[in-house]
């Protein structure tokens, strides 16, 4: 019976131990550069879409689709523990692409969909250098700060310039904080720009041999904590069929950081830039 007395806490606490470790989830993570393109359907249903969040431990995303009926599919699922932050998507078709900073009929789509009264943001779109000056691109900008939008731009460093030249008041996510710009940009156009805020899918130098996070990108994070969000970027087939590999590769680097930064670009820096309306 002694025997039996000592063992027993024994057992228990080494599965004390063991059980907490196999039920930890791998860090949450806010998809905020997600596309849902419908084209002319999509690639994955909304129920296996759904499941991949589910999977690799995706508690909100930043939704846009071309059109915006994937979008619209998302927000009406309602799945639960996942919160959808839709964006209005200023493209019919790919070709959009090209041509929507000068095209009237898209500003008119912006506001035909902002209608549905749920959108937070109008983006992603594509803009670079001098093209951002467009009366049509200047009226986007004000409509969004008029309506507490945010805009995702992928765009150079140029055009972010001139997207808070139209209206300081413009809050912006930088889709893809500009891919290979250098960190000293980066860090000079986040200082300068305090509702500048740089999501980092296909963003180089992050990490360096061996997925070890380089010191440049350490020290952005260090300075920055609050100011970078994650993104998969679906634009492609692709990107959906490697989607566990991102975030994995995002979750390796975040390992490296310390656990309340690793937490505020993984999910906490999203969530509070969305958190000032229901």
């Amino acid at each position: 019976m002694t025997l039996i007395r000592t063992i027993i806490p024994v057992v228990l606490a080494c599965l004390a131990a063991v059980m907490p470790a196999r039920a930890q989830q791998p860090i949450e993570i806010f998809d905020a550069h997600l596309h849902y393109n419908w084209e002319p359907t999509p690639y994955y249903s909304v129920e296996e879409v759904l499941a991949l969040f589910r999977k690799h431990n995706i508690t909100g995303i930043l939704s846009t689709s071309r059109p915006n009926d994937g979008t619209h599919a998302l927000v009406a699922a309602k799945a639960p523990g996942l919160w959808v932050v839709p964006f209005i998507r200023p493209y019919r078709v790919r070709p959009d692409v090209q041509t929507w900073f000068k095209d009237p009929t898209i500003f008119d789509l912006v506001q035909d969909e902002f209608k549905r009264g749920y959108y937070r943001g109008v983006g992603e779109f594509h803009i670079f250098g001098k093209a951002a000056e467009s009366e049509w691109v200047k009226k986007a900008v004000n409509f969004a700060v008029a309506n507490d939008l945010y805009l995702h731009a992928h765009a150079d460093d140029e055009a972010i310039e001139i997207l808070f030249a139209h209206n300081p008041k413009a809050k912006i996510v930088w889709a893809h904080t500009g891919f290979g710009l250098a960190p000293a940009r980066v860090a000079a156009l986040l200082t300068k720009y305090p509702k500048l805020s740089g999501e980092l899918s296909y963003r180089s130098g992050i990490t360096e041999g061996g997925g070890k996070l380089s010191v440049e990108w350490r020290e952005m994070f260090t300075r920055f904590p609050d100011r970078f969000v994650l993104g998969s970027d679906t634009w492609i087939n692709e990107r959906w069929a490697s989607y566990g590999t991102i975030m994995a590769d995002y979750r390796a680097w975040l390992s490296q950081l310390p656990p309340e930064i690793a937490k505020k670009i993984a999910h906490g820096n999203a969530r509070m830039l969305f958190a000032d309306k229901p």
